[in-house]
């Protein structure tokens, strides 16, 4: 497990939720309802940055929307609707990217398990605790690719296999020609995170509107650590070879 468990309560703000996320420097909060046993509350979902992206754009743009738009998509509508009374809770919020779903695992869980549920484009899972319905802790995918490259370092017939080109496994589910999901340099954050929203990827690449070459990346967890902190909308029209530069200022001012 390399990932700790952050809990809110399911009535939170989505707010608050991402102040917590922020603060908690973790990349997704578990989202727990109350039941009949106040001792005991149920996880009803996770909330990570992908779905603080699909927020904010709705929330950029439900303005331009019609009542059509929402037709068939009631979570926004719901969502819409919370907002315009002035409170969010989390609980609609959460996997509201439709690419945070809530998995869980027993305790004694294998490496197998865990690479058929992410697989499937799962990135998390919650493990269970054997002695109890609590949860010992959270695996992420990247947490599992690091272990692997770990293991490999110890393993040489593990490190030879991970040392194949993808090309050369010719993997099913790999598009090596598949489109690389990118915007313009002076497309603009809201133009970012809509792209990533609709088109349900993590990150854009931003290449140079005149020579295409590949400048950079944002990724929704920059959106989340920097459009959120920013408290304005401002930020959100700031074109994207301007929000590279925020970037790494941030990361310059956390090392």
């Amino acid at each position: 497990m390399d990932q700790r468990i952050v809990s809110v309560d399911a009535e939170t703000t989505v707010e608050e939720a991402c102040e917590t996320l922020l603060n908690e420097n973790v990349l997704g909060l578990s989202v727990k309802a109350n039941t009949q046993d106040v001792d005991s509350p149920h996880v009803v979902g996770l909330f990570d940055f992908s779905d603080v992206n699909a927020f904010l754009t709705l929330a950029a743009t439900c303005h331009t929307l019609l009542p059509e738009d929402l037709l068939g998509k009631p979570r926004a509508n719901e969502i819409v609707v919370a907002a315009r009374s002035g409170r969010v809770p989390v609980r609609l919020v959460a996997n509201f990217s439709e690419k945070n779903p809530l998995e869980i695992l027993p305790h004694d869980a294998t490496i197998i398990s865990l690479l058929q549920l992410f697989s499937w484009g799962t990135h998390r899972a919650l493990i269970r605790s054997g002695s109890s319905d609590e949860f010992e802790g959270m695996v992420s995918d990247r947490g599992l690719l690091a272990w692997f490259a770990s293991y490999a370092l110890k393993t040489p017939s593990l490190q030879d296999f991970l040392s194949n080109s993808l090309y050369s496994l010719s993997l099913p589910s790999l598009n090596i020609y598949a489109a690389v999901v990118g915007a313009t340099a002076s497309s603009t954050v809201v133009d970012a995170m809509r792209l990533m929203s609709e088109e349900g990827v993590s990150s854009v690449a931003v290449v140079d509107d005149e020579t295409g070459a590949l400048l950079s990346a944002v990724s929704v967890t920059d959106i989340g650590k920097v459009v959120v902190p920013s408290e304005s909308k401002q930020v959100l029209s700031t074109p994207l070879h301007h929000f590279i530069s925020f970037i790494k200022i941030a990361v310059e001012i956390k090392q």
